[in-house]
């Protein structure tokens, strides 16, 4: 048997197929999963002479068809070619076996193949026990050249295959600038082949990305129409003067005592799988990649994975021409497991008799999870530009953030680039930020804790209700009705509501019948006396309140939680 990826026309169903009619199958079950996530398990095919014909898989081949008609083109489809002799019934339940044992979601096979390659294991390797082409599992590592948050969307099904392939192949600039787009509502983002299209349609490099001064450049410079982005207008001369930076940047980086710079092809990726992280001091390279958009990254302290074994192989060789048999390990694996669960089992129980050192590590774990813990801080995520201006005006959210800067000082992790010990997922880092809260008093602990609950609060969560319900916040210091507010109320029972509480009875009866904007100014000119009515002061709506008051009969999420949190 070979795995192999073949084009969609060179594939046909077999006439054997128990399936096999004139009239293409039913696949409306199947084709949204396959849109979504492409076809994850092999076809099974045997070559003839028209190409190779389908012995099983016909309806994920004519899904297949049914997207290429869609889009226009699809990419080759896995296939398992049978070689002659080979029992097609045992060859089919094996790939079943094999594809059993590997969870269906990318992004869980991801993080399975990276595990396998830091042990050693080749993609040729992981491919056949996987029941996989080569080109499968390579897809599956390129993954690891996306942004944490453009691999979480994936993972939530609210970016599809096809999306993220291409996606793979785009730089981090490209990415941030693409998740821009994913994340403004309003914006119109460009998914699948649009987005190839957007990613490789043409070359319009803006000036930002220039390693050179823009005076060196003669040429013609063209601006939006915002003038918030400008362009090179001779993309030659661009190249010209950027890879002579590029060279002179590479030049830098070898005076720095770099073993190697070595300055991928225009276009040419690097990927981080098929590399490992090795320091400067350990013979570390580093890797330059230019974009076909003119963007040059610099990856710094990187082997590759043979590479790196070599580096492993000559020093363990060099320990033990130095140290002898003394260097040998201490201990069998089983008896440090041992060791480990025993000295594991006394350490817990003594937290438990120290709740002042395990408060710390709890926090520590909070800020910079690792191990067993997983913890981010809420996106905040807004549904609309106005609502973003409205939070960002918030004083709230602007205490909030001056908080945040104090609990940094605190912990020592200001502009020096030290937040990714805070913010990263790094047990090592875990355990320095634990060594600095044990030198810290309990009120500062206290508060960055404090801090580290309030960060990663869920919006929208019923914890949210639950915390307010006990503590009853008012929010009437830090918030008022602004105009987002007012445009995004839309019931007319809500509102009239809302005027008799800031009006009266009379005055809502009086303009029960007036159209909805009116009864809205008449309760923006309450809230500031205009109009000749009379002002209100500290003026809080049932919504805002702790415990939660609804107007009317309406459900909403805050209600529901609100209501299980009392319960």
């Amino acid at each position: 048997m070979e795995l192999r990826h073949i084009p969609l026309n060179e594939l046909h169903p077999a006439a054997i197929n128990m399936r096999h009619a004139k009239h293409a199958p039913d696949v409306s079950d199947i084709l949204p999963s396959i849109r979504a996530r492409g076809i994850l398990q092999p076809l099974l095919v045997r070559p003839n002479a028209e190409g190779y014909e389908i012995v099983a898989g016909r309806r994920r081949y004519f899904s297949a068809k049914a997207i290429a008609e869609e889009q226009g083109e699809i990419a080759p489809i896995p296939c398992a070619v049978m070689e002659p002799g080979d029992d097609a019934a045992a060859l089919e339940a094996s790939l079943i076996e094999n594809l059993a044992r590997l969870d269906p979601d990318e992004m869980t096979q991801y993080e399975t193949f990276t595990k396998l390659i830091k042990e050693g294991r080749s993609i040729e390797a992981i491919a056949a026990t996987f029941g996989l082409t080569e080109i499968m599992v390579k897809q599956r590592l390129a993954l690891g050249n996306l942004l944490p948050k453009i691999r979480d969307a994936y993972r939530a099904e609210e970016i599809d295959a096809e999306t993220v392939r291409y996606l793979t192949m785009a730089s981090k600039a490209q990415q941030k600038d693409w998740l821009k787009l994913f994340e403004d509502e309003d914006a119109n983002v460009p998914f699948g082949y649009q987005l190839k299209a957007w990613l490789f349609g043409g070359q319009s490099i803006a000036t930002k990305v220039a390693l050179f001064p823009l005076t060196a450049y003669s040429g013609q410079i063209v601006t939006d129409l915002f003038g918030e982005e400008s362009y090179f207008a001779d993309t030659d001369l661009f190249w010209q003067l950027q890879m002579t930076a590029v060279e002179a940047k590479r030049e830098a980086l070898v005076a720095a005592k770099w073993a190697e710079v070595v300055v991928l092809e225009v276009g040419q990726r690097f990927d981080q799988w098929a590399h490992e992280k090795t320091p400067k001091k350990k013979g570390g390279k580093v890797f330059v990649t230019v974009s076909q958009r003119g963007e040059v990254e610099c990856h710094e302290g990187w082997l590759t994975r043979k590479e790196a074994r070599k580096s492993e192989a000559k020093d363990h060789a060099n320990g033990l021409a130095k140290s002898g048999p003394a260097n040998r390990p201490a201990m069998t694996q089983a008896m440090e497991n041992y060791l480990e669960l025993h000295r594991h089992a006394a350490v817990r129980l003594a937290l438990m008799a120290e709740p002042a050192t395990a408060w710390r590590a709890l926090v520590a774990h909070a800020l910079a999870s690792s191990g067993n813990w997983q913890v981010k801080s809420d996106p905040q995520r807004t549904r609309g530009k106005d609502i973003a201006a409205s939070i960002e005006r918030s004083p709230a959210q602007a205490a909030f953030a001056a908080e945040r800067e104090a609990v940094m000082a605190l912990l020592e992790c200001g502009e020096s680039g030290d937040d990714a010990v805070v913010t990263g997922n790094d047990a090592a880092g875990t355990a320095r930020l634990f060594a600095r809260l044990l030198a810290l008093a309990d009120a500062d602990v206290a508060r960055i804790a404090a801090f580290a609950m309030a960060d990663t609060l869920a919006v929208g969560s019923a914890m949210v209700e639950a915390v307010g319900n006990v503590l009853k916040p008012d929010p009437r210091g830090q918030w008022q009705a602004d105009e987002t507010f007012f445009e995004l109320l839309r019931d007319r029972a809500t509102v009239n509501a809302m005027l008799a509480e800031v009006a009266g009875d009379a005055v809502a009866k009086g303009n029960a019948a007036e159209k909805l904007k009116t009864q809205k100014q008449i309760i923006r000119d309450c809230l500031v006396g205009t109009n000749g009515r009379e002002k209100v002061e500290h003026w809080l709506p049932g919504w805002m309140a702790f415990p939660f008051r609804g107007y009317g009969n309406g459900a909403c999420r805050i209600a529901e939680n609100s209501a299980a949190s009392t319960a």
